[in-house]
């Protein structure tokens, strides 16, 4: 099976990233290689990754995207995954991953999040980010979701491609501070389906913990349909914030 390289982009993740590193050193089958990378962190974030022996890179330039590119170019497995800090992958989610791109007509790939806090699970906005998969493209790219099999996978939903893939379609734009995700499914589907897989991954609820339910899900729809009509990532990113 194709080995799977996860990478990590961080800045001042020191509250979540070692217990989703333990886990992830608990999955079978296990990563070929776990690389953490840093985006100009102010706490502890560096220190623990390297305390818990993966590889940990210091990006040139700050922001996911790069921090993404960075990472995928110094990771030697043949398939890419790219996990947020505050996410945990099913068990067996690398076999999954590899399962699912040995079907030559896949190239990208993503799982169910749903979202979950210390005390409750957002089971209303998970279940709005599920299909949000489907509707955005069928609105906004018709022809690639009827014609080619477009999905449209966000950060939560944990994507996965092969790293040749990855590269043939320019990687992550690093000009964008926010929709990168969605902007490579839109690219990558050249080279094959975009497919959401029919398992789950548990990613933090932190921002709509801050935001509130109501906010945070007049926030997306709101990010998504400008995206999708066009309008500037750098403008949409006013309305994102980050949430440490």
């Amino acid at each position: 099976m194709s080995p799977v390289s996860v990478i990590i982009p961080v800045l001042n993740e020191a509250r979540y990233l070692e217990p989703t590193l333990r886990h992830l050193k608990a999955l079978e089958p296990a990563a070929w290689e776990i690389v953490v990378v840093d985006g100009g962190s102010t706490d502890n974030t560096v220190e623990i990754a390297r305390n818990c022996g993966v590889k940990t890179l210091i990006s040139p330039q700050p922001g996911r995207s790069p921090q993404m590119n960075w990472g995928a170019r110094a990771a030697t497995g043949d398939i890419l995954c790219f996990l947020h800090a505050d996410t945990l992958l099913p068990q067996d989610a690398l076999g999954v991953m590899q399962q699912t791109l040995a079907d030559p007509g896949i190239s990208c790939g993503g799982f169910i999040s749903l979202m979950t806090g210390s005390t409750r699970t957002r089971w209303g906005i998970s279940l709005h980010n599920f299909l949000k998969t489907y509707y955005a493209p069928l609105l906004f790219r018709p022809h690639l979701f009827f014609f080619r099999g477009l999905r449209l996978l966000f950060g939560d939903q944990v994507i996965f491609c092969r790293r040749q893939d990855f590269w043939h379609c320019g990687g992550f734009d690093p000009a964008l501070p926010i929709m990168e995700d969605g902007d490579l499914c839109r690219r990558i589907i050249r080279y094959g389906r975009v497919k959401q897989v029919n398992r789950v991954v548990q990613s933090s609820d932190r921002r709509v913990a801050r935001w509130g339910s109501v906010k945070a899900t007049a926030i997306y729809l709101y990010i998504g349909f400008l995206w999708g009509f066009g309008v500037s990532a750098d403008y949409l990113k006013k309305f994102y914030e980050d949430v440490r």
